[in-house]
């Protein structure tokens, strides 16, 4: 039984926002994938989200919460899935998970999560109110 099997968690049940193949050029000194650019593509597909709701610029605030469940290995597929929290006037949280499912198998597994905080930009890069 997987952990996945195991906990009853399962990825959303939506299309992921990013979707992508780790490469040996991703990985750390120890062989697994670097925590930082599973981080970034986490970003990427929050940004998107983002600016889709911004309708326009936007910058990352802050992250909170970075959990690391599980490694990542080279020829896994990393699907990033993305869900907005909350709106404030100027700012939007995201919840992102990120699950990985090797290349020549079904199981998934969760493998990372977090709260991405974003601001919109107006033309002067100073924050403005989100459109409804």
């Amino acid at each position: 039984m997987s952990d996945t099997a195991a906990t009853g968690d399962s990825p959303p049940n939506a299309v992921p926002t990013i979707r992508v193949i780790a490469m040996p050029s991703d990985t750390n000194p120890a062989g697994d994938v670097f925590g930082g650019w599973i981080m970034s593509q986490m970003d990427l597909a929050a940004g998107t989200l983002a600016s889709l709701r911004c309708r326009g610029r936007c910058v990352t605030v802050s992250v909170e919460s970075l959990t690391f469940h599980q490694p990542v290995f080279v020829g896994d597929e990393v699907s990033i899935y993305t869900n907005l929290l909350r709106t404030g006037r100027t700012s939007l949280a995201i919840h992102v998970e990120t699950w990985r499912r090797a290349r020549h198998g079904h199981e998934t597994f969760k493998v990372t999560e977090g709260i991405f905080t974003f601001v919109a930009l107006d033309e002067n890069r100073k924050p403005r109110p989100l459109p409804p």
